[in-house]
């Protein structure tokens, strides 16, 4: 035992000695920046389609109780589709993603701003076209891959105003047809589809179709490819045309063929 004693020593100065083991990596840090809520509020005077349900709030309770605390609860019910919102694929493409089965990484990413405000402005009818696309690309880069294609037209300026937003205050499948808000043309849809790789496509107006369509084909081409759409969005004009990221993080429906969305900007 005499003889063991002097090496064990000899071992555990040496352990002590060693140099200490490299630092765990830390995963990376959240991005850090302004935060920019692209979200409008549900209530009353939210903008709905007009033939869809609008939002009601029924106050459960609003007041102290027997115990001597306050308590408040309240009920809602609403259209899926209404307010700032996404559109799930299934909605116009059958077996596609339901709200629940989006792949989170198509609402989360890096944005990309086209703005087409002027020529909104001059046609409620407007269609985004491929030209803007590409006019958009030759000044500020390819639109990357998995990036959130969103449209600023400013007709976000126009809520909750529904007349000068969608077109007409009428409600009913009467007041369709008398739609007109700006959109994203079915060939532009197509030339994303086959030619660049975005996770979702967002837009300031009531529908990633303008409000004159009748067959609403680039939501049909877009959501065959489990491309899901953000609408009703605001203040994308507080957004750069690159450099923000985005969360889009709807209220998870299962089944859902779309859902209130809380959506917001990270700028970097």
């Amino acid at each position: 035992m005499a003889r063991r004693l002097p090496l064990m020593l000899t071992g555990l100065l040496t352990a002590a000695c060693a140099a200490p083991s490299a630092p765990a990596v830390p995963s990376p840090a959240f991005p850090g920046g302004e935060i920019v809520d692209l979200s409008h509020a549900y209530g009353p005077d939210t903008v709905f389609w007009p033939t869809a349900e609008k939002f009601r709030l029924e106050v459960v309770n609003d007041g102290m109780t027997a115990a001597g605390y306050y308590y408040a609860a309240n009920n809602f019910t609403t259209a899926e589709h209404g307010g700032t919102h996404v559109d799930a694929p299934v909605h116009f493409a059958r077996g596609r993603h339901a709200v629940d089965e989006i792949p989170l990484d198509r609402l989360i990413g890096p944005a990309v701003v086209v703005d087409v405000n002027v020529a909104a402005e001059q046609d409620p009818d407007y269609l985004v076209t491929v030209a803007d696309l590409e006019a958009f690309e030759a000044a500020h880069g390819r639109i990357p891959d998995g990036a959130i294609l969103l449209i600023r037209t400013g007709y976000s300026d126009r809520w909750p105003d529904a007349a000068a937003y969608l077109g007409t205050a009428e409600r009913g499948e009467a007041a369709v047809p008398l739609l007109h808000f700006p959109g994203v043309a079915p060939a532009t849809a197509r030339w994303l589809v086959a030619e660049r790789a975005i996770g979702a496509l967002g837009i300031d107006t009531a529908s990633i179709d303008y409000g004159q369509s009748t067959t609403y084909e680039t939501h049909r081409i877009l959501y065959e490819q489990n491309i899901p759409g953000l609408e009703n969005l605001t203040a994308l004009d507080r957004l750069p045309p690159t450099g923000a990221n985005l969360v889009a993080l709807p209220m998870k429906i299962a089944g859902g063929s779309g859902a209130p969305l809380r959506v917001v900007a990270i700028l970097r």
